[in-house]
């Protein structure tokens, strides 16, 4: 049964991200880079909060890489499946709604979301309010990565297939664990069947941040500290790069958010796009 206690609930930053991927569809101009608002049914915020300072205009360069990053990992994870990969594992699945949002594509696939007990507990019950069935491809695995749970353990005994290659999501997690944790995943991660692919976001040192937007990303990080989550890990791209290599993985690339904004962004009228040198992606391949 799921855990109705207080403590079983997500996270602020996981809310956040949520209703950003929803504010993009409601307030932002079409084409829209990622579409999802069940998010914010699951979130179910306080009216007004699109008037939150979480929310204002100020935020949404955030807002951008917040979508660019989820369009990324689902156009990665069809290319993939093209490809026979059948097994897709969220790391820090928050309120992560892939397999309620794409059941043709979820279909083809086993779909692992691995987060902190408490954090599922709710998720379920939501899903179970709102009247939202749990696919048949979705598994729920309950991990405290922060605490250096042994996730592939956790997901052996779930239904993973340790054979089959996957697609690893790790994004918004790497900058809450220490650099050991973060090398851990990484180990980890490297030790799939060969086809696998990770991808996991992270966050560049907070001084290469560009003035515009630096600001928001110094209050975000005292905000963190002031919930209990700091953040505890930043990488230069180069690093990230060697960690992923010395882990064991064949093949790592960077995706910077410039890349990102060129991708998704360009020609768009509205001024929105990714700020550069701040939240980028890692992605490495056994």
């Amino acid at each position: 049964m799921p855990d109705s206690s207080p403590k079983a609930a997500p996270d602020d930053t996981a809310v956040r991200v949520a209703l950003w991927r929803a504010l993009h569809v409601l307030a932002d101009p079409p084409p829209h880079v990622h579409e999802d608002t069940v998010g914010l049914a699951l979130a179910a915020p306080a009216d007004g909060w699109r008037q939150r300072p979480d929310m204002s205009a100020f935020t949404r360069p955030f807002r951008a890489s917040i979508v660019a990053r989820a369009r990324f990992v689902e156009d990665l994870l069809e290319e993939q499946v093209a490809r026979g990969v059948g097994q897709y594992v969220v790391l820090g699945a928050g309120l992560d709604t892939f397999a309620l949002r794409r059941p043709e594509l979820g279909a083809r696939l086993r779909v692992f979301e691995v987060d902190q007990p408490g954090t599922q507990a709710w998720k379920q019950r939501r899903l179970a309010e709102l009247g939202l069935a749990v696919p048949p491809s979705l598994r729920f695995v309950p991990v405290d990565l922060e605490q250096g749970d042994a996730w592939l353990a956790r997901l052996a005994a779930s239904g993973f297939d340790a054979g089959w290659p996957a697609v690893v999501a790790s994004t918004g997690v790497s900058m809450y664990l220490t650099k050991e944790a973060v090398a851990s995943t990484l180990r980890a991660a490297a030790s799939l069947a060969g086809g696998s692919t990770l991808v996991m976001s992270f966050m560049l040192p907070i001084e290469r941040a560009e003035p515009a937007v630096r600001p928001g990303i110094e209050a975000a990080a005292r905000g963190a500290r002031a919930n209990g989550t700091p953040w505890l890990s930043f990488f230069e791209p180069e690093e990230i790069l060697a960690l992923a290599r010395e882990a064991g993985f064949p093949g790592a690339r960077h995706v910077s958010a410039d890349a990102l904004s060129a991708r998704y962004f360009a020609g768009r009228t509205d001024g929105l796009r990714l700020p550069s040198n701040s939240e980028e992606l890692l992605v490495a391949t056994t």
